[in-house]
């Protein structure tokens, strides 16, 4: 009886600390929401707070103002991430799998090499020459796509999964006169289907939140991705409310751009659609673990 009531007084405290930390996660976000749909005198006012003192959709009018551009940026975010996603997790299987076998000669020094590219780095000026003088792929979609293909880490990570892998599966395949080419596809592939639903998920977010790379190579407007666009709305807007000029004319009165309630509206546009695909993302991750583990 008293074992009983200790493990509820435990799950009781285990639920209790769990709703705590989700409520400090779900919080901020929340913040960001009514801060977002709060008007611009209120914020400078008040401050931050949780129920808007004066509604207003001034922040979303502003960004919203060319939807074209933002449906735009939309397609080329969700172009490079999708196909990305499913090259860079291809490239990264691919290259996991044979240093991963015991029994391929050279699974050591090429995971040496592997692990030493993430110690040392070409530099930025070596990079961009790459991509523009010797693959020219400026101005282009695989400009946003090559970078992020391949990342050492996790290479290490799928390596690590595929280790566990016994051997004996894939020399009984061999028997059963299997190439090489259908076990990986055919065993491999789905036995890995945990690895590669979490590493899916973190190559997804890279893509979708990149904007470094998008500066650094694209300069035509029908390649400029969602996050690019949004810093350059932001920096256009804050140019334009600290600028002397916007103080001298007064009929443009743009010392008076929302410029706090933009900037969590944007990052609600940015970050809302992953946001909302997570959880049935998080569905299939569950059950490809569940699917794919190995027992025994």
């Amino acid at each position: 009886m008293s074992n009983a009531k200790s493990m509820q007084q435990s799950n009781w405290f285990i639920n209790a600390f769990f709703l705590i930390v989700s409520a400090l996660i779900v919080l901020p976000f929340l913040l960001v929401i009514a801060v977002s749909i709060t008007s611009e005198n209120s914020l400078v006012q008040n401050g931050y707070r949780f129920i808007p003192s004066e509604f207003s959709l001034e922040a979303f009018r502003i960004v919203l103002k060319e939807p074209t551009i933002m449906l735009r940026g939309y397609g080329v975010t969700i172009a490079i991430t999708v196909i990305g996603t499913v090259i860079a997790l291809l490239l990264t299987a691919l290259t996991a799998y044979p240093i991963s076998r015991r029994d391929f000669r050279y699974n050591r020094p090429l995971t040496f090499y592997v692990f030493f590219t993430m110690l040392f780095s070409g530099g930025l000026i070596p990079f961009y020459i790459l991509m523009t003088q010797y693959l020219h792929l400026k101005n282009t979609l695989g400009a946003l796509i090559v970078p992020l293909l391949l990342s050492p880490y996790n290479i290490l990570i799928m390596k690590g999964f595929l280790d566990k892998i016994s051997l004996e599966i894939i020399e009984s395949a061999k028997v059963d006169g299997s190439s090489e080419t259908r076990i990986f596809i055919q065993i491999i592939l789905p036995l890995s289907t945990p690895a590669l639903a979490t590493l899916g998920l973190f190559i997804s977010f890279a893509y979708w939140n990149d904007w470094f790379t998008s500066l650094l190579f694209i300069d035509n407007d029908k390649f400029v991705p969602l996050q690019l666009l949004l810093v350059r709305i932001l920096s256009q807007i804050e140019f334009l409310a600290n600028s002397p000029l916007a103080e001298a004319a007064s009929k443009l009165q743009f010392s008076n751009f929302p410029t706090l309630s933009v900037r969590m509206a944007m990052a609600i546009l940015a970050g809302g659609p992953m946001l909302v695909i997570f959880p049935f993302f998080q569905k299939f991750f569950v059950k490809g673990i569940t699917v794919g583990s190995l027992k025994g």
